[in-house]
């Protein structure tokens, strides 16, 4: 069933002896598994009441951010580890929503220094949660980001940085536009035409998903853009861009769409911001060229039943053709 933009799944289950529920897996030739989502609900009860609310908080704070950031994490997981991290602390045990933020930059650098494991134990059932991909890199990451936020508190920096960390659910600063139709620099200007992924899907991010972007031109051998950023290497202007999935875990059917969004003074010079968003053609590719200076972004999604189940974006830093 749909509910407002969400896809429900209703599983049939079975009491099994012993407490839990029996329910049929379908992968890797089938099997009965044991559920138990009634312990798993009674323990984040029981935890967020003795943590002053703040478990449910955190969990849908770090939700917001995978959600962001295309961090492949179910729900189960999230909620194991942010019991594990608050039951390990009594920091924030008598704290309210004026130290949220803190509560997720610790939380970000605790996900990063996570020793890699490939499951984990939920909360109350003990059951064995999968990690589908390793998230710590984007919590290290994130947390940085988190750690300049909480620095600038109280400033229109502070709330850009949260933005960029949890989505556009975070207000942006008083009196600062939450998206300026029309972008200005050193008195030029072009219509912002960007487009947003969760103005036309909801967004639950499940699976991981990997884009690459190939990097072609006439007597040279072709390289993977991200190997180039490990070597030191830059990308000139004029090469050929040939982005395309490396990685797709998302079941079948599903709808693949592309947003290509040029940013810098010389896309607002030559009013060439796009950021569409538009549907792959079928071939789970997509061609560009390097042709100006800026730090520009590709994000490709997978979308079942208009939900947004898998993201990734890439930066495309192409150097500036006055300095070749």
């Amino acid at each position: 069933m749909l509910y407002q933009k969400f896809h429900i799944e209703v599983q049939p289950v079975f009491a099994a002896e012993g407490g839990g529920y029996l329910y049929p897996d379908t992968y890797n030739g089938g099997a009965w598994k044991t559920t138990r989502p009634k312990e798993e609900i009674d323990a984040i009860g029981a935890a967020d009441a003795e943590k002053n609310g703040n478990l449910r908080a955190l969990c849908k704070m770090a939700r917001a951010w995978k959600n962001k950031h295309g961090v492949a994490m179910g729900g189960l997981l999230i909620d194991t580890l942010a019991f594990n991290y608050l039951s390990g602390t009594d920091e924030y045990d008598d704290r309210s929503y004026s130290y949220y933020d803190w509560m997720l930059r610790d939380f970000l650098e605790y996900l990063s220094e996570l020793p890699d494991q490939n499951r984990f134990n939920a909360l109350g059932s003990g059951q064995h949660v999968k990690v589908k991909k390793s998230f710590k890199r984007k919590a290290k990451k994130a947390h940085a980001m988190a750690v300049k936020a909480c620095e600038a508190e109280g400033t229109a920096k502070a709330n850009e940085t949260w933005r960029a960390i949890i989505g556009r659910g975070f207000p942006a600063a008083e009196g600062q536009l939450v998206k300026a139709a029309v972008l200005e620099d050193a008195g030029f200007s072009a219509e912002n035409t960007e487009q947003f992924i969760e103005d036309r899907f909801g967004v639950d991010i499940r699976y991981p998903l990997r884009i690459e972007c190939e990097v072609n031109q006439v007597g040279f051998r072709p390289r993977l853009l991200r190997e180039m950023y490990r070597l030191g290497m830059f990308l000139p202007v004029a090469k050929s861009l040939r982005f395309h999935i490396v990685r797709n875990d998302v079941p079948t059917p599903h709808t693949l769409y592309w947003k290509v969004l040029n940013r810098g003074p010389r896309a607002i010079r030559r009013k060439m911001i796009r950021g569409q968003i538009v549907m792959d053609a079928g071939r789970g590719e997509k061609t560009e060229t390097s042709t100006f200076f800026g730090d520009h972004i590709v994000e490709c999604y997978a979308v079942i039943n208009d939900v947004v189940v898998a993201k990734d974006r890439i930066h495309v830093r192409i150097d500036d053709e006055e300095a070749l």
